[in-house]
């Protein structure tokens, strides 16, 4: 009895306590953050169609890749710019982006006169951005009716493309 009342005094004085387990632990962390360059977009092309001979009427698709294709009784004439909508996406070197394009139809005018755009598409596959940003393009469908007055058409109001981070 003398041994184990002299090895707890022992214990004790040493600072072990053989009674009781450990009953708390601590451990320490950081925290950090990267900020990242926000995207930006900026219009470098605006969508032109080029001369349209209207006819009896019908759609002129123009892709991203600038390429007409027409529908219905119209024919493509020569002359005027050719150009899909073309934007540089500017952002993080890495970071993926989503696309939003003009949803419905939109009326191109001339005076009292008007035809849809609608249907638009674009050339982003998804891929992520590169260091000097990526260059996207948007097409669309321009409905022409038939015997449509020749004119100058234009859309009254900016249509609007929107890039998001996913």
């Amino acid at each position: 009895m003398i041994k184990k009342f002299l090895f707890l005094i022992f214990t004790l004085f040493l600072g072990i306590n053989p009674l009781f387990s450990q009953a708390s632990a601590t451990a320490n962390f950081t925290a950090s953050a990267k900020i990242i360059q926000p995207i930006g977009i900026t219009t470098t092309n605006n969508m032109q169609f080029a001369n349209i001979d209207a006819k009896n009427g019908g759609a002129v698709i123009l892709t991203p890749e600038n390429t007409r294709i027409t529908n219905g009784d119209l024919e493509l004439a020569e002359g005027g710019n050719i150009s899909a909508a073309t934007f540089e996406v500017t952002g993080q070197t890495g970071f993926a982006f989503g696309i939003s394009l003009p949803k419905g139809s939109h009326r191109l005018t001339n005076g009292g006169e008007s035809m849809l755009i609608q249907d638009f598409t674009t050339n982003y596959d998804g891929s992520s951005l590169a260091g000097d940003g990526k260059t996207i393009r948007v097409g669309a469908s321009l409905i022409v009716n038939p015997n449509q007055e020749p004119g100058d058409y234009k859309t009254n109001s900016d249509l609007q493309v929107t890039v998001n981070y996913n």
